[in-house]
């Protein structure tokens, strides 16, 4: 496996967006737990577990090759972590689960409004008005997170998502 890309295979693989991503141990820990191989995608070099079934895809170009590198291999039960809402859309369109790092599933029903918002927050980011920002990452959000890893993965075993 060496770009993440399987034809034909019906085996699950986590991509994680790591570039800023808080919670790539986390992914280990519950891949390491189902048996599942990791492909973390990265613009520059990042240590990861030197362990079969876990690898560094380094991925070089422009502001969004990683992103592009992803939504390219992530299909049918793949996970995909990432909190790129873009992202995230492209891989719901190949049939992939995604997962934002504060535990948030991203689904066919949800993202239409998670763009929605993102969009707006630029708009108003752009006209000057400060939105704040997101809570800074805390333990619950970890937490959180490692609850929602495991049952998307439990559901990865179970066959393909529905619509939800």
């Amino acid at each position: 496996m060496t770009d993440g890309h399987r034809e034909g295979s019906r085996q699950t693989i986590i991509f994680v967006d790591a570039d800023g991503c808080p919670v790539k141990e986390e992914v280990y820990r519950v891949a390491r737990r189902y048996g599942v191989p990791v492909t973390v995608v990265a613009n520059s070099w990042m240590r990861v577990p030197e362990e079969e079934g876990f690898e560094l895809a380094l991925v070089k170009g422009d502001f969004d090759a990683a992103d592009d590198w992803i939504a390219e291999r992530a299909c049918e039960r793949d996970v995909v972590v990432t909190a790129d809402i873009p992202l995230a859309d492209r891989c719901l369109k190949s049939g992939a689960r995604v997962l934002g790092p504060r535990g948030r599933e991203f689904t066919r029903d949800s993202i239409g409004e998670a763009m929605a918002a993102r969009d707006l927050s630029a708009e108003l980011r752009d006209m000057g008005i400060q939105t704040g920002g997101p809570e800074p990452f805390g333990k619950r959000d970890r937490s959180r997170f490692l609850q929602a890893l495991d049952a998307m993965l439990q559901g990865c075993r179970r066959g393909p998502q529905g619509s939800g």
